[in-house]
């Protein structure tokens, strides 16, 4: 009986063990391996490639959609009738599917530099699969019911495309380690050539791609206009309840300019703040009237709407987040909140010497006032006192009319016409959301008599693309953020910008070139030692896929014992690894 004498040297590799087994379920290293991997296995990779791309292009999309939240909310109550804020769960699935599959990535691009066979364990594979179903399931519903947010994307890289060049530049440049050193070791020309173009190709486009990045932000800084005055949309809604007095007068403390308003006609004809059509979301009206939730708000009357409370809802639901910061006396205030009137605002407005655009819901056909709510919203203009400079009007219907009864008023138009257009028709303001108007339309705007206000801007990097591009006004939700914004974000001269991004290209190519002569000296000076060693034993081992089980364990012991004659470990430790009782020479049972 021949005695093997174990040796007590063993050399553990706890990272690459780490490595593929988290990404492969490879945990010992007769299971690992450094042929090439299987096409089936490219696949798999290339689909992980695919997810994390899409996954990355999701998270940037609601990240940057954050500006229009309280819009998506909307669109959710109007389907469900039922008020919550739906972006928590997406961004918390959006946060944990990106980062499990950026993590796969990073395993696997591991696997690439340390010449490691890759095969993705199939628990993975299903993960991959549910993050790339769920994505594009998600991507498929935004674009049928939130189509128009898509616009954020390109508007955003008009803010962040100068710093993400930047980045990507700085991850495409620590990639060349990882393509070197495939290069270096590779023995098939045609392998060499294929990634070398390819790499070349993606780097090289990189470098040019800041010919094509456009940013109004990059503009000298004497042609910086103005900054825009700032209308408070519904008053102050993060702060107090949409569209009641406390919110407006909350709104004045943030040193808007202007406010903007939903107009609802009552029953009796009495013009009032409401955004929805029914009164479920933003009074007690379930508690006060619970047999007329779900009737249009414009069929009660003005009696009725006094009796019901627009502040509690708020408390109770906080759908900003922001209750907590509220002071005792905020929140007494906001607790004894009701539905307020046209008039009433126009009185505040016009103390206030404050401006004030309201958008005018024309009752339903079998309504009282379907037919008078013209005269009806007039009246109430006139009643508050307020002067007919201040008050922007926006309905199309009967213009005509009330330029004739009221031509002091600001002839205001929600619809998209040139500047000349508008002009003719006797239109001097034109409000717009945000993605209507382009940066040329916009500074086609300031250049013509026609004032543009473009809305909702509730995020700093949007007011300070705007402000860049130079438009006049803007309406927001969270006028007390942009109170906070004295300059845009960033501004940064053509000059300036010019040299960044050269600089950063030359910095990347000297990096590029260093890493790939490194990598190519190295190998050529590891393979002229002479220390690359073969062990047949390995390779027949990889190879013998359809041997019996008996041949197989054989070769595994030959390999076994190759590695204890290396110095790798001891055969007790490498026996136990692979099935075996070292001093029976017997297999375990498993």
């Amino acid at each position: 009986m021949v005695k093997h004498q174990p040796l007590q040297v063993y050399e553990r590799q706890l990272c690459l063990s780490c490595i593929t087994g988290i990404y492969g379920c490879r945990w010992k290293r007769y299971q690992r391996s450094h042929d090439d991997t299987t096409k089936w296995e490219l696949l798999w990779s290339l689909i992980l490639l695919f997810t994390f791309s899409l996954l990355l292009v999701w998270f940037y999309f609601w990240w940057e959609a954050h500006n229009d939240y309280n819009e998506f909310n909307w669109f959710l109550y109007n389907r469900s009738g039922e008020w919550s804020d739906g972006t928590v769960p997406i961004l918390a699935t959006t946060a944990a599917g990106f980062t499990y599959i950026a993590f796969l990535m990073v395993l696997a691009l591991c696997h690439i530099a340390l010449g490691q066979q890759l095969n993705l364990h199939w628990l993975h594979k299903i993960g991959v699969a549910t993050a790339l179903l769920t994505t594009i399931i998600g991507v498929i519903s935004v674009n049928q019911t939130w189509g128009q947010e898509w616009d954020v994307i390109p508007i955003s890289l008009q803010a962040t495309g100068p710093f993400l060049h930047i980045g990507a530049l700085a991850a495409v440049t620590a990639l060349s380690w990882i393509v070197a050193g495939q290069v270096a070791r590779s023995e098939k020309t045609m392998f060499q050539v294929v990634v070398m173009l390819l790499y070349l190709t993606v780097l090289l486009g990189l470098y040019v791609v800041p010919l094509y990045i456009t940013s109004p932000c990059i503009m000298d800084r004497n042609s910086l206009k103005q900054r825009p005055n700032v209308i408070g949309h519904q008053g102050a809604p993060m702060l107090a309840p949409e569209n009641t007095l406390w919110s407006f007068q909350r709104a004045l403390q943030m040193n808007v300019t202007g406010f903007e308003a939903d107009v609802t006609i009552s029953e009796d004809g009495v013009p009032f703040l409401m955004h929805d059509h029914t009164l479920q979301r933003t009074t007690d009206v379930q508690k006060v009237f619970p047999d007329r939730v779900t009737i249009d708000a414009s069929y009660f009357n003005w009696t009725d709407l006094q009796h019901l409370n627009a502040g509690q809802w708020f408390l109770k639901g906080d759908p900003f987040w922001t209750v907590h910061m509220l002071s005792p006396h905020e929140k007494d205030l906001i607790t004894n909140q009701s539905v307020c009137s046209l008039e009433q605002l126009l009185k505040l407005a016009s103390y206030h010497n404050t401006t004030v655009v309201f958008r005018l819901r024309r009752p339903p056909p079998e309504h009282p006032c379907h037919y008078s709510w013209i005269n009806d919203t007039l009246q109430a203009v006139q009643q508050s006192g307020i002067p007919q400079s201040l008050v922007m009007w926006t309905p199309n219907e009967g213009r005509a009319m009330v330029k004739q009864l009221a031509p002091g008023l600001i002839q205001t138009s929600l619809e998209k016409l040139s500047p000349k257009s508008l002009d003719q028709s006797g239109i001097s303001r034109l409000l717009l959301r945000y993605n209507q108007a382009s940066t040329q339309e916009i500074r086609d705007f300031s250049q013509s008599n026609v004032s543009l206000t473009l809305y909702t801007v509730n995020e700093p990097w949007l007011y300070s693309v705007l402000w860049c591009s130079g438009v006049s006004a803007v309406s927001s939700e969270a006028p007390q953020i942009l109170n906070k914004v004295p300059y845009p974000v960033w501004l940064m001269r053509p000059d300036e910008y010019c040299l960044m991004w050269v600089s950063a290209d030359l910095i990347s190519f000297a990096v590029v070139v260093g890493i790939f002569i490194f990598q190519n000296y190295h190998m050529i000076r590891y393979r002229m030692s002479g220390m690359r060693s073969y062990n047949p034993e390995q390779i027949m081992l990889s190879a013998a896929v359809r041997r019996s089980s008996r041949d197989l364990n054989v070769m595994k012991e030959k390999l076994i014992f190759s590695e204890v004659g290396n110095g790798v470990g001891s055969a007790e430790e490498l026996y136990a690894d692979n099935g075996y009782d070292y001093y029976t020479n017997q297999g375990i049972n498993q």
